[in-house]
C-alpha cells in the first residue's frame, strides 16, 4: 500500500515537472528561420540609410562621413561572411587590420544578426548622436525577439557581433582620426593664388590634415597624386584666367537641365541661407552618402543575398573613404583659390556661383574623385551598362534622375561642379582620373569574392 502511494505521488510529481517544462518552453522564443530571413532581407541597405539620417543631422563633413560609412560596412561584412565559406576576411587586406576573432565552432550563430549588430555597434561609436543609433539597434533586437530566435543563438550572435565591433573600433582608433585635431590649423596669407574662406559664411578650412589618416587600401595618401593645377595667373591671356572665365561664363549661360544637374549633385552637408537678418542652415546628404544610397538601391533592385550585399557595400564604402584621403592630399598641397574668389576679384565682383562654395581648396574636385571611385567599383560588380533611376535626393526635395550606367552618373556628378560654379575644369577632369585609379586599385587589392 505504501509503495502504491509513493508511486502515485511520483507520477503526480512527474506530471507537474513535465507541465512546468512545457510552460517554460512555450514562454521561450521559438526559432522562426523563414521569418527571420525575410526580416533581414535588405537590412544592410536599410541601416545604411538610417545611418545617413544620423550623419546628416550631425552635420559631418564629406571626408568624415566617408569614414563613418566605411568602418560599419566592413564590420557588417566580417559578421556575415561565414554564411559563404568561399568568402575571405579583410584581415591582412586592409592596412593595419591584423586580426579579428573567429566564431566559436561549438556555438550556433545567426549571422545576419551578427552582421547588423556589428554594423550598428561600430556606427554608434563614430557619430555624435549615439543614442539614436543605439535606439536603432534596440528596435532591431526587440523585433528579432518578437519574431523568435533560439535563445542561445540569439545571445551568441549579439555577443559575437559586439566583439567584432569592439575589434573594428580598436583598429579604427589607430587610423589617425583622433590625432588630426592636434595638428596646426590652416593659415591664410596674402598669396592671391592661395585658398581663402569664401562667402557667405567664410568658414575655416575643413579637414586640412585628412591626408594624415591611414588609408584603407592605398599605400599612401599621395599614391595617385593627380598632379598640380594650372599655375595661378591673372593675365587675361593666360590658361588659368581662361579656365576661370569658363566657370564664369558657364554659370551665366546655364540652361535648365544643367541647373538641375548642379542642384541634384550639390551634396553640401550644410548650406546656409540668409533672409533679412536671419540665417538658417539646411542639411543635406554628403557626396559619399549619395553613392552609398545608390549602392543600397542597387542591392535591393538586384535582390542580392545578404553576403553579396555586404560585399558591395564594403567595397563601395572603402573606395569612397580612400578617395577622400587621396583627394584631400592634393587639395592642401596646392591650396588653390576657388573660382568664386578669383572671379569676384579679377572678373566680376557681383558674380555668384549656383552652388555654395565648400570650405576647402579647389584642386581636385572631391565629388569627381569620390563619384569616379564608387562608379568604378559598382561597374565591376554590376556591369558597364547598368541602367538605374537615382532617387537619392527625393527626400531633399529634388526629382529622380535616370542613368544608363554608373559611369554616366559619375561623369554627370563631376561636371555638375562646373555647372555649379565651384570648380575649374582641370579639377574635374583630373579628379575623375584620380577616382578611377583609386577605384581600380581597391578592386585589384581586395579579394572577398
Amino acid at each position: 500500500m505504501a509503495n502504491r502511494k509513493l508511486f502515485i505521488q511520483m507520477r503526480k510529481l512527474s506530471s507537474v515537472v513535465i507541465t512546468l517544462i512545457l510552460v517554460i518552453s512555450s514562454c521561450g522564443p521559438k526559432h522562426n528561420e523563414e521569418q527571420l530571413d525575410s526580416y533581414f532581407e535588405n537590412s544592410l541597405a536599410k541601416y545604411n540609410r538610417e545611418l545617413t539620417d544620423v550623419i546628416v543631422a550631425d552635420i559631418f563633413t564629406p571626408p568624415v562621413a566617408s569614414r563613418i560609412y566605411a568602418y560599419p560596412n566592413i564590420a557588417a561584412y566580417e559578421g556575415i561572411r561565414f554564411l559563404d565559406s568561399t568568402r575571405l576576411s579583410l584581415v591582412g587586406q586592409l592596412n593595419g587590420l591584423e586580426k579579428l576573432s573567429e566564431p566559436d565552432k561549438n556555438k550556433s550563430y545567426y549571422y545576419p544578426l551578427v552582421s547588423i549588430v556589428a554594423f550598428t555597434s561600430v556606427a554608434k561609436s563614430l557619430v555624435f548622436d549615439m543614442e539614436r543609433v543605439e535606439n536603432m539597434q534596440n528596435k532591431l533586437l526587440e523585433e528579432v525577439r518578437h519574431i523568435g530566435m533560439d535563445s542561445k543563438m540569439y545571445e551568441n550572435s549579439i555577443s559575437y557581433g559586439n566583439l567584432l565591433a569592439e575589434e573594428i573600433l580598436n583598429w579604427a582608433n589607430d587610423d589617425g582620426y583622433l590625432r588630426r585635431t592636434a595638428l596646426p590649423r590652416y593659415s591664410v596669407n596674402d598669396d592671391p593664388g592661395r585658398w581663402r574662406p569664401t562667402p557667405p559664411d567664410y568658414m575655416e578650412a575643413i579637414e586640412p590634415h585628412w591626408n594624415s589618416l591611414r588609408p584603407f587600401v592605398l599605400d599612401s595618401a599621395n599614391q595617385f597624386d593627380p598632379g598640380l593645377p594650372t599655375p595661378f595667373d591673372i593675365d587675361e591671356e593666360s590658361l588659368f584666367f581662361r579656365e576661370a572665365r569658363e566657370v564664369y561664363q558657364t554659370v551665366i549661360d546655364l540652361d535648365p537641365e544643367q541647373l538641375e544637374i548642379a542642384k541634384f549633385w550639390d551634396c553640401n552637408p550644410n548650406i546656409s541661407h540668409t533672409k533679412g537678418h536671419v540665417m538658417y542652415f539646411q542639411q543635406q546628404i554628403s557626396p559619399g552618402g549619395h553613392w552609398i544610397h545608390i549602392a543600397a538601391q542597387i542591392i535591393e533592385d538586384q535582390k542580392d543575398d545578404a553576403v553579396d550585399a555586404t560585399v558591395t557595400m564594403a567595397k563601395v564604402s572603402i573606395a569612397l573613404a580612400d578617395a577622400f584621403i587621396s583627394c584631400w592630399d592634393q587639395k592642401y598641397k596646392s591650396s588653390l583659390t576657388r573660382p568664386e574668389t578669383f572671379i569676384n576679384k579679377y572678373i566680376d565682383p557681383d558674380w555668384t556661383p549656383i552652388l555654395q562654395t565648400p570650405a576647402f581648396p579647389e584642386h581636385t574636385s572631391g565629388h569627381s574623385v569620390a563619384s569616379a571611385s564608387a562608379a568604378t567599383v559598382l561597374t565591376q560588380i554590376y556591369g558597364d551598362n547598368y541602367a538605374f533611376i537615382d532617387s537619392t535626393e527625393v527626400p531633399y526635395g529634388l526629382p529622380k534622375r535616370s542613368y544608363t550606367s554608373f559611369l554616366q552618373a559619375s561623369q554627370e556628378a563631376a561636371i555638375s561642379r562646373l555647372y555649379g560654379g565651384i570648380h575649374y575644369k582641370p579639377a574635374i577632369e583630373k579628379g575623375v582620373k584620380q577616382g578611377q585609379d583609386v577605384g581600380r586599385f581597391i578592386l585589384e587589392n581586395i579579394d572577398i569574392e
